[in-house]
């Protein structure tokens, strides 16, 4: 019988917090071949990033000594000393983050990360390494790759952020990638462009692949085997064709089931005109030498026109890198633009720090990534009042907190919560506190920026039903930017597809996707909606 590369026997992982254990995972086992694909589904707090980390011994503190084994090539790394795991880790064990935000360092470009690695694990000379992160970014898709050597993770969007983690891990030709969500952030055509990538390398490298989502589209393409994970268990496990074609257990038929349905609420044409802006510039100068002189400009948004009413979503969707939300920053006045901007008919464009600030109750946004845009240490109270303070410094403590328990119960979180931390919250409760802090100040327009990317499926559908109920009570106008086109569909009454900063195609969003017109809007939804058809398909039999 052939050793597996990796043989998880009997697992269980408990976390210690205030005296309280929790088990995190519980008596699980798998094994995966080399070359071969395993598959971890589940929903938000099931386990599946805890048993990657286990692997890995990267567990944070609080953790109990994982009890069972993980034999890596026949060796228990449970029982592995700190100087063997800093071997293992990089080279042959290496591992894809699902926020790269927070796994790259914002004080270094590009160069030197990737280098880094190269670097650690024996890579000589400065020139030899240079081609070799050049060549890395090359084959995970990064435009113009010598170019952005010396571009910092702030100025890559959210894509490339992503596709620069992968060449980090795919730099030392590892044999095992464990690759925790590592198409999340991506819109569908990077995203099959990087499953694709993957697909490739394993082939050629005969690396092994243990990819953990929550999008069993995904788990469809690329996994030859697949592994349902509940509440710290595996529930069903498999090969993918099989579970798929006759999955056995309920919470395996519930996540093929789960996606956001539903249709965006009617639309007033007669409405109140809320924000509308015509032919919009972003354009950032491209400085070089000595003296910094411009010799070109980044065209982000380059002429772009919206209107968006009272109660009534926008839908903005392209790749990464085509402007969304460089467009959604700038109609609120968070960067500097070209191009008239007018709030409730009134003209914002020409205003100062100071006279935007009273309009800043009105404009809101919600990021895409809720970990990064609240402060760890502040309790939630203390986030979705921070804008109270600052806007209306006529209520008292008590009033205040009375606002935040309203604004909590409206996106369907307990106001008793409001004490604990981020940290204690799954990351759609997290989303759902971005959410109501955006909410707490009663705006009349809010930009979504990729609100519900880093979510379950079956989340994913509860923020979207959240959502279209907060529109249909307070009469909301949403600027709605997302790569998820099912999402986009249920919410969106109009849309905007952008490519290269520029309006490919606009209009009505159900004559759109029900015709598109634009090769590009043609090439996005086949991307999006193969998958989905995969999904359904399996659901179906």
């Amino acid at each position: 019988m052939t050793i597996p590369l990796l043989a998880v026997r009997d697992l269980s992982i408990a976390f210690t917090q205030g005296g309280r254990t929790t088990l995190a995972v519980d008596r699980i086992s798998f094994s995966l071949a080399k070359g071969k694909t395993l598959a971890l589904v589940g929903e938000s707090g099931s386990g599946k990033s805890v048993t990657a980390l286990s692997i890995a011994r990267l567990l944070a503190s609080g953790a109990t000594l994982p009890t069972g084994e993980i034999l890596f090539k026949g060796q228990d790394l449970l029982k592995a000393d700190e100087r063997t795991m800093r071997g293992i880790r990089g080279e042959a064990i290496t591992m894809v983050f699902q926020e790269p935000m927070t796994s790259l360092n914002p004080l270094h470009p590009i160069e030197k990360q990737v280098g880094e690695i190269l670097e650690l694990h024996g890579t000589r000379g400065h020139a030899k390494v240079r081609e070799r992160v050049i060549s890395l970014l090359k084959e995970v898709g990064i435009p113009d790759p010598a170019g952005r050597l010396s571009a910092y993770p702030h100025q890559l969007s959210g894509g490339q952020r992503q596709r620069v983690m992968i060449a980090m891990a795919l730099a030392n030709e590892p044999d095992l990638l464990i690759a925790d969500e590592p198409t999340t952030a991506l819109d569908v055509t990077v995203q099959a462009q990087i499953l694709k990538l993957l697909k490739d390398l394993q082939a050629r490298r005969g690396m092994a692949i243990l990819f953990i989502t929550h999008d069993l589209g995904i788990v469809r393409r690329i996994a030859d085997d697949v592994a349902v994970m509940q509440k710290g268990r595996i529930v069903e496990a498999g090969p993918t064709a099989q579970v798929f074609a006759a999955p056995q257990h309920a919470y395996t038929k519930m996540l093929l089931a789960a996606e956001p349905k539903g249709a965006p609420p009617p639309v007033d044409l007669t409405a109140e005109t809320v924000l509308t802006v015509d032919d919009l510039k972003v354009w950032f100068p491209i400085k070089k030498g000595f003296l910094r002189k411009t010799v070109g400009h980044v065209k982000a948004v380059d002429g772009i026109s919206v209107t968006v009413r009272r109660g009534e979503t926008v839908g903005v969707v392209g790749e990464s890198g085509s402007g969304k939300t460089t467009l959604g920053l700038a109609l609120l006045r968070l960067i500097r633009s070209e191009g008239p901007i007018a709030y409730l008919g009134r003209r914002i464009d020409g205003l100062d720090a100071k006279a935007m600030r009273p309009l800043r109750r009105d404009m809101q946004i919600v990021f895409q990534d809720p970990f990064g845009s609240l402060s760890p240490r502040l309790s939630v109270a203390d986030i979705v009042e921070e804008g109270l303070g600052v806007q209306n410094k006529r209520l008292n403590y008590a009033e205040r907190r009375e606002v935040v328990a309203r604004a909590l119960a409206d996106t369907g979180l307990d106001p008793a919560a409001m004490d604990r931390y981020p940290h204690e919250f799954s990351g759609g409760q997290r989303q759902r506190i971005a959410i109501a802090r955006a909410m707490a100040l009663e705006p009349k327009f809010v930009v979504l920026d990729e609100p519900t990317s880093a979510l379950d499926m079956s989340v994913q559908a509860q923020i979207v039903d959240l959502l279209r109920d907060l529109q249909t009570k307070r009469g909301l106008a949403y600027l709605f930017i997302s790569h998820d086109l099912k999402v986009v569909r249920a919410l969106a009454a109009e849309l905007i597809v952008m490519r290269h900063g520029k309006v490919v195609e606009a209009g009505p969003a159900n004559e759109i996707f029900a015709a598109p017109r634009s090769d590009y809007t043609k090439a996005l939804f086949a991307a999006a909606f193969r998958v989905e058809a995969v999904a359904s398909a399996a659901v179906a039999q």
